[in-house]
C-alpha cells in the first residue's frame, strides 16, 4: 500500500485532529485517554520505542521538517494518517511548543495480568498513590535502567501513560512490564503467596538501613514506594515484611521519591 501524502493543517478547530486539542488541560487529557482508549507519545524516539513495543498510531502529527526523519515509522503504517502544519499552528493546536519531533495518538493496549507481569520476576516496584506523573516517569526511566524485572501502580497512582510521564521516561514505560494492581493494599499478600519479601520505603519505626535488606539476600524483593509528601500508607505499612530507610545526611530527612527508588534499585540490583 503506498503511504497518501501528508495532510496539511490550517486551523486549529480541524475535527479531524480533536485528540490533539488542548493537551495541556490534564480533565480533558483524563477524559479522552480513558474513555477512548488512547495515549499521545512525544518525540520521535518515544514514538519509535512505542512501536517497537508492538503499540499501533491512531495518527501523527508534526512540522513539516519532521517527515524525512520520521520516514522509517511512517512507511511502516500506510494506513494511518499523517497530520502537518506550520510550527506556531501546533503550538496553538497543541497549547505548548513542539520541538521534540512529533507527536503520535497510539491506542491503548489492554493491560496484562497480574500473573503474567509477575512470571520470573524476581525484583519488582511497586508505586503507592504516587501522583505526579513526572515522578512516575522517571521511576520507569530507573526501573528500565537499572534492570528491574516489573512495575505495579496501585489503583490511585498516576497513569504511566499520561503525556508527561511518557515523556519523561524517555519511552521506557514501553519496556518495563507493568499493570495495576488491585486490591491494594490487599495485594500486598497476593505478592507474598507468591514468594516475595515486601519491603517498604519507609521513615517510619522499626525500619532497617538498605544496606542491611541487601545484606538479607532476598530471593524475590517488592519495593514499595509511597506517595510525594504522606508516603506509605497507615493500611499498608501494616502489611509490609520489611520497613527500608536510606540513612540522611546534612539535615536532610528524605530523599524525592523517584531519587529514592533509583538508589534502591541500584543498591538491589
Amino acid at each position: 500500500m503506498r503511504r497518501p501524502e501528508p495532510i496539511e493543517l490550517t486551523s486549529t478547530e480541524d475535527p479531524r485532529v480533536a485528540e490533539y486539542t488542548g493537551m495541556t488541560d490534564v480533565a480533558l487529557r483524563r477524559r479522552l485517554e480513558t474513555e477512548r482508549g488512547l495515549y499521545m507519545a512525544e518525540s520521535s524516539n518515544v514514538i519509535r520505542r512505542a512501536v517497537a513495543a508492538g503499540h499501533t498510531p491512531r495518527s501523527f502529527l508534526m512540522a513539516p521538517k519532521w517527515l524525512a526523519a520520521m520516514e522509517s515509522v511512517l512507511e511502516a503504517f500506510p494506513e494511518v494518517p499523517v497530520y502537518t502544519a506550520p510550527e506556531p499552528l501546533l503550538e496553538g493546536l497543541t497549547g505548548f511548543h513542539l520541538h521534540r519531533g512529533a507527536l503520535a495518538a497510539m491506542n491503548r493496549p489492554d493491560l496484562p495480568p497480574l500473573s503474567a507481569v509477575l512470571e520470573g520476576a524476581r525484583r519488582v516496584a511497586v508505586l503507592e498513590d504516587i501522583v505526579d506523573h513526572t515522578n512516575v516517569g522517571a521511576i520507569f526511566r530507573s526501573a528500565a535502567g537499572i534492570g528491574v524485572d516489573a512495575v505495579l501502580v496501585t489503583p490511585r497512582c498516576a497513569d504511566p501513560l499520561y503525556r508527561r510521564s511518557v515523556r519523561v521516561s524517555m519511552g521506557t514505560v514501553f519496556q518495563v512490564p507493568w499493570t495495576r494492581i488491585d486490591p491494594w493494599p490487599g495485594g500486598v499478600q497476593e505478592l507474598r503467596e507468591r514468594g516475595f519479601v515486601v519491603a517498604g520505603m519507609s521513615l517510619g519505626e522499626g525500619a532497617i538501613t538498605l544496606d542491611d535488606l541487601v545484606a538479607e539476600r532476598h530471593e524475590r524483593l517488592a519495593l514499595v514506594f509511597g506517595s510525594e509528601g504522606p508516603g506509605l500508607t497507615a493500611a499498608t505499612d501494616r502489611l509490609l515484611d520489611r520497613r527500608v530507610t536510606i540513612p540522611m545526611h546534612g539535615g536532610v530527612d528524605s530523599l524525592n521519591v523517584a531519587a529514592s527508588s533509583a538508589v534502591a534499585f541500584y543498591a538491589t540490583r
